[in-house]
């Protein structure tokens, strides 16, 4: 802030508050405010965003024990007080008792302004790069549930921010369970009119009944029958969001196999990824008689073999 501002504003009634208000009235008051003229809580108007300026200025200095101090000693000297470069009534007539002497004190060893009024400033004083900038705000923690698909597709949601203020935050295409995303500006506001802090937001997704997330793939069991596997099919796949595709499942598949179908899993900005279907050859639990017979007549027709000698001879 200018250094007439230190004279020319009342911060007290920029707050609503008495001279004497404790901290922890100040500290209530000023987040009440803050909340209310908020930019987020007031898009696009432009007399709530000086007004949120104006009370974040005001707090800063006075939620500062030092700060305050000298604020009020400042102003106890008459509210007409001013800086000045040159001519009368200038800096020299205000501080010239401070230091002992009429007019600037010089560097003999005498106190200089900076010296004097450095920790109303953060130290800085008016060196190089003026005064101390603007502190950003804290960042904030919080947590949503999603359900799958909102999670694979991406989508705007609506969230309960702090004080009640609620938030819409648009979800990333492909965003994963445990991910966390950062919205900048959407944190804590900055209590000296600097940048707000971000706000840390953790995802949680609901598992699908049907399908499970491999990176950006999806991941389907599809059933198919003894004959359909043994003597091969087309089948049909389910996709998430869409029309069921065909599949062609060749004579002799085992249960396990894998078929590809690109570019039906999971789309973001930078990737697509597959549907990978897994076939699981259902045995049905009941046969009829026939049924028996037909089964039985197929295992004598077939070659004596054993598909678990290999198994058990590597396993050795």
């Amino acid at each position: 802030m200018a250094s007439n501002d230190w004279f020319e504003k009342d911060f007290y009634a920029v707050l609503g508050v008495s001279k004497d208000v404790s901290d922890a009235d100040l500290k209530k008051t000023y987040r009440k405010l803050a909340r209310q003229y908020h930019p987020d809580s007031n898009p696009g108007d432009a007399a709530a965003e000086k007004r949120f300026k104006e009370i974040s200025e005001a707090y800063s200095v006075l939620s500062d024990k030092e700060h305050r101090a000298e604020y009020d000693q400042m102003r106890a000297m008459g509210a007409g007080a001013r800086f000045q470069s040159g001519g009368g009534g200038g800096f020299e007539d205000v501080f010239g008792g401070m230091f002992g002497q009429g007019g600037r004190p010089g560097r003999g060893g005498q106190p200089n302004f900076e010296d004097v009024l450095g920790g109303m400033f953060g130290g800085g004083g008016f060196g190089r790069g003026g005064f101390r900038a603007p502190s950003k705000g804290r960042d904030l923690a919080a947590s949503t549930t999603l359900d799958f698909v909102t999670a694979v597709t991406g989508d705007t949601v609506k969230l309960q921010a702090s004080g009640g203020v609620p938030l819409s935050v648009r979800i990333p295409a492909g965003v994963a369970d445990g991910q966390k995303i950062r919205l900048r500006g959407k944190g804590e506001a900055s209590i000296d009119g600097g940048e707000s802090g971000d706000l840390i937001l953790t995802v949680t997704v609901r598992p699908h009944p049907v399908f499970e997330r491999d990176g950006l793939n999806l991941r389907v069991d599809v059933p198919v029958t003894f004959v359909e596997a043994a003597l091969g099919a087309t089948i049909e796949v389910p996709t998430l969001g869409g029309d069921p595709v065909k599949l062609k499942v060749a004579p002799g598949t085992p249960s396990g196999r894998v078929l590809r179908v690109k570019g039906r899993g999971i789309a973001t900005k930078d990737a697509t990824g597959d549907l990978l279907a897994s076939v699981q050859v259902a045995v049905p639990s009941h046969l009829s008689d026939r049924a028996r017979e037909a089964v039985e007549a197929l295992a004598a027709a077939l070659p004596a073999e054993n598909p678990r000698a290999d198994l058990i001879d590597r396993a050795r």
